[in-house]
Order: structure tokens, then C-alpha cells, then sequence
């Protein structure tokens, strides 16, 4: 028997608010498939209030309102089951966050978590990332968000070592980054993975999705550090407008794609990696599979 349930993530990050919406197909005993329906993306920026500020703007908010309305709408014309919003470095970083949290819950009618680091680089490794760990190989893997940066050192399957660094792509375009950050992820970075002779990076954030894309390189090939050292400097070298206009990058994308290369190339040189494997999921996609685990567990019990 066939059964069709759709399931929705809000994921709130430092530069935009992602709608993700799946429909999850189950027949007879087979395992479940996951088949993206919907994908909205609004580019509000809250790293840029918060990182400089402390706070989530006014202006901001409205936007916010404005947005999670119209995702409450999509949701119910789409009759999403059951959905879960989550807000990472941004909101659990401002001063109001929990204040405007609890304002979207009356506006909106959407209630927001807001998660840390590591529940977070749980969620994605809940997703289909675990198709890449049943291997002998051994992953840095490194998450680029607005605010922060997720490393996760993985060893066959196994997690080595974690940490959260505050160096996202809005900050740096901010100039809002010490580099004693840089530093102390040199560090961490070096210090973790010296004991490994061979070791890829395992990457996941819009910005490499979107490298990967552009390469026309088959799913599941990785790309290599050559190709992301030749386009890191191709698209540096080009002016904001000619990225929008030549490289067809949207406005939001086309400035935190620089910092964002820069973060990768490093954990490359630091780790001494020479791959990128990009499974192409992120926040959102783990939502989905927590709640439709979820809801497996409440119809057993």
C-alpha cells in the first residue's frame, strides 16, 4: 500500500530563512523516500543585526512576520503534516532572541527552537550524510553557515572530535572576525587530524552546494582542491555585479561565496585534504528525518 505524507523544515539561519518542504513515499516494507517538493529561500540577514549589534533589528523582525506568514501558508496549501523550525547562530546569539521567538509564536503561529552547534551538526548527521560514513574513509567535516563553522573530525563512522567556531560568511563580510579565530581553528584542525595520513573533507553549506552544481561533476564524485583553488581565485577576482550577472549567483549568494571558499580551502591546507565529497543536504533535510522518525515512534507506541 502506498502512502504519501508531506512533512515541512524552517530552518533560521544568520543569512537567509529556508522553507523546506518533502514528500515522504512509503510502499509496503521498503524504507522511505524522500522527494523535495518545495524550496523557498528568503535572504533577511540577521548575522548582519545581531553580529554587529546584539540585537534583531526592528526592520528585521517585520521581515520575519512577513516571512514565517507566508511560510504558515505554503505549509497548510501544501497539508504538511507535522513541521519543526529551528534557529541557529543568529538567534541564539542575540540579546532578544528568545523575545522575538516567543513575539513569531503569537504573529505567526510558528514556534521556534533555538539550537546550539552541536544539536545542530546532529541533525545533519541524521540525513543522508551516513551513505558517505560507511566507509573506511576518514572525513573532516565542515559545515560554512552565516554565523559559524560546524568541524567534525569522523573516522569510519565514528566521531572523533567536534567544535563550533564563530566564523561564518556574514561575520567575515562584516569584518566582524578576529584572527585569533582563524588561528584557534588552525589549531584544532592540525591538532585533530595529524594522526591521519589520508583524510577528505566532507562538505556541506549553500555556498559549496552551489560550487558543486556549477562544476557539472556527478553526484557523488568529489570535487577536488585544484578546481576549488581555481574557482575560489576566478571568482575573487570578478566584481559583485559581474558574479550576479555572468556567474548567474543570486544577490544574497554572490558575496558570501568568497569567504565561504576560503573557510573550505583552509580546512583543506590544515588537514592536508586534497577532496571534497558535497552530499548536498543540510539543516533542513535532518528536520525532515527527525520528525518523520518521529512520527514512526508515536504511531508504534
Amino acid at each position: 500500500m502506498l502512502k504519501l505524507e508531506k512533512y515541512a523544515a524552517i530552518d533560521i539561519g544568520s543569512n537567509a530563512i529556508r522553507l523546506l518542504i518533502e514528500t515522504v513515499i512509503e510502499k509496503d516494507e521498503r524504507a522511505a523516500r524522500f522527494k523535495k517538493t518545495s524550496l523557498v529561500r528568503v535572504p533577511i540577514r540577521l548575522g548582519t543585526d545581531v553580529f554587529a549589534n546584539g540585537n534583531i533589528s526592528d526592520t528585521n523582525y517585520l521581515r520575519m512576520v512577513d516571512t514565517l506568514n507566508a511560510y504558515q501558508l505554503l505549509m497548510k496549501t501544501h497539508n504538511v503534516v507535522k513541521y519543526r523550525a529551528c534557529a541557529t547562530s543568529a538567534m541564539r546569539e542575540a540579546e532578544n532572541g528568545m523575545e522575538v521567538s516567543m513575539k513569531l509564536f503569537k504573529e505567526t503561529g510558528i514556534k521556534i527552537e533555538i539550537i546550539d552547534g552541536f544539536e545542530e551538526a546532529e541533525i545533519i548527521a541524521s540525513t543522508d550524510i551516513k551513505e558517505y560514513l560507511k566507509t573506511d574513509k576518514v572525513f573532516l567535516y565542515v559545515d560554512v553557515g552565516g554565523g559559524s563553522t560546524e568541524l567534525t573530525v569522523i573516522d569510519r563512522g565514528e566521531t572523533i572530535a567536534t567544535r563550533s567556531f564563530k566564523l561564518g560568511t556574514v561575520r567575515l563580510i562584516n569584518n566582524l572576525v578576529e584572527d585569533d579565530v582563524w588561528l584557534n581553528m588552525k589549531n584544532w584542525i592540525k591538532t585533530n587530524t595529524k594522526n591521519y595520513h589520508k583524510i577528505s573533507l566532507l562538505g556541506t553549506g549553500g555556498n559549496i552546494n552551489s560550487v558543486y552544481k556549477s562544476s557539472l561533476i556527478p553526484y557523488g564524485k568529489p570535487l577536488k582542491s585544484s578546481y576549488l583553488k581555481s574557482f575560489y581565485k576566478k571568482i575573487k577576482s570578478i566584481s559583485y555585479e559581474d558574479r550576479i550577472a555572468n556567474h548567474l549567483l543570486n544577490p544574497d549568494r554572490a558575496d558570501v561565496i568568497v569567504p565561504a571558499l576560503k573557510i573550505y580551502l583552509s580546512a583543506m591546507k590544515w588537514s592536508d585534504a586534497k577532496k571534497v565529497y558535497v552530499p548536498k543536504i543540510g539543516l533542513s533535510d535532518g528536520i525532515i528525518r527527525y520528525l518523520h522518525k518521529q512520527s514512526k515512534k508515536e504511531k508504534v507506541s
